[in-house]
């Protein structure tokens, strides 16, 4: 989701906790990243795996020139012939420890083994951010967290988009023509991106 799509849904959410919310959340995001550099795991659970919302934290990590914020994709099911980005297994998660930074999606309960390693990784001192529906036992195990319970007026989704999108901001723009012209390659890029189909899988 682009940046006019994002500002579109901000103005529907008006008057809602959720465009703060978000951004309150991605501002926690950017400082447990970017001071430390020690890299961003992102994981879902087994039956939902946040790759969009990976492509969106590349995509801001490019464009606001902080690439701590592009994060490691880690999945339940990794196959033979997979590219590299998408070829790190749930052992990263259990290995992750002091400086780096492992954000949760779940949109349900995870199961017993990931819930495991995430309490192994907080255990060796790694940030355990989670966006999730309210799980007690996803709560207890994270630092910070992000809740959409099933009755909110957004979804998951919706908010993983607003998180993304706000993760790259408060960022100080280039200053002088190098600024300029970046400004008008992201314009140009928004205006490609509005008349493009939806992009491919990540």
């Amino acid at each position: 989701m682009d940046a006019v799509r994002v500002a579109l849904l901000r103005e529907v959410l008006a008057g809602t906790e959720w465009p703060a919310a978000a951004r309150g959340f991605a501002g926690t995001l950017r400082s447990s990243v970017v001071p430390q550099g020690g890299g961003l795991l992102l994981v879902g659970t087994a039956e939902y795996e946040p790759w969009h919302l990976a492509a969106h934290l590349v995509d801001e990590a490019a464009w606001s020139g902080q690439p701590e914020l592009a994060p490691t994709l880690v999945r339940h099911r990794v196959r033979p012939g997979d590219p590299a980005h998408l070829s790190v297994g749930l052992g990263r998660v259990a290995a992750a420890g002091r400086g780096q930074t492992l954000l949760l999606v779940a949109p349900q309960r995870p199961d017993a083994a990931l819930l495991e390693r995430v309490h192994e990784a907080r255990r060796s001192g790694a940030t355990v951010l989670s966006l999730d529906a309210g799980d007690p036992e996803v709560l207890g195990l994270a630092h910070e967290t992000l809740t959409v319970p099933g009755t909110a007026e957004v979804d998951l989704d919706t908010v993983q988009h607003l998180v993304s999108a706000a993760a790259g901001e408060n960022v100080p723009p280039p200053s002088g023509p190098r600024g300029r012209g970046r400004f008008r390659d992201r314009l140009a890029r928004l205006a490609d991106q509005l008349t493009a189909p939806p992009p491919a899988r990540w």
